[in-house]
């Protein structure tokens, strides 16, 4: 009979699935992921309606797109940013996977944005560069916490 005990909860002389100090900066940065997707909410919604707010127009930017379809993207990616926020914080393996790759494209479309709003962009990068980080290095000790 497999014991399937063993299998959540390692022994503890193996060194793997211990919970340490990062268990709190992984969760941290589930909900950083929240707000990064809440940044880019509102960078999506001024992109949409306020175009002109802009540094430089869209012929500006590294790839020439119209802000309202950047607008959309940014949209779709603060929505996916939150949803994965959500599921990393919860200790799900799947949301630990897709907040890797969502936040790596939304880093290069940042970095597509940068001459923009390159403050605003600079930031984003700076955060995006933190959860990959953590999420890659430290992630997965969100699934060994106690519920």
């Amino acid at each position: 009979m497999v014991n399937t005990q063993d299998s959540v909860h390692p022994p503890e002389n193996s060194g793997a699935g211990r919970v340490t100090e990062w268990v709190g900066v992984v969760l941290f940065a589930g909900i950083l992921l929240a707000t990064v997707g809440f940044f880019n909410l509102i960078e999506g919604f001024i992109a949409l309606f306020r175009d002109d707010f802009y540094l430089v127009g869209p012929d500006g930017l590294v790839l020439s797109l119209d802000y309202s379809v950047w607008g959309v993207l940014l949209l779709i990616s603060a929505v996916l940013l939150m949803g994965t926020g959500w599921g990393v914080v919860a200790g799900k393996t799947w949301a630990r996977v897709a907040a890797i790759i969502i936040v790596f494209v939304d880093t290069l479309f940042n970095m597509i944005f940068l001459p923009a709003y390159p403050i605003w962009a600079s930031l984003i990068i700076a955060l995006n560069v933190f959860l990959i980080f953590v999420l890659v290095v430290h992630g997965r000790e969100t699934k060994y916490i106690p519920r």
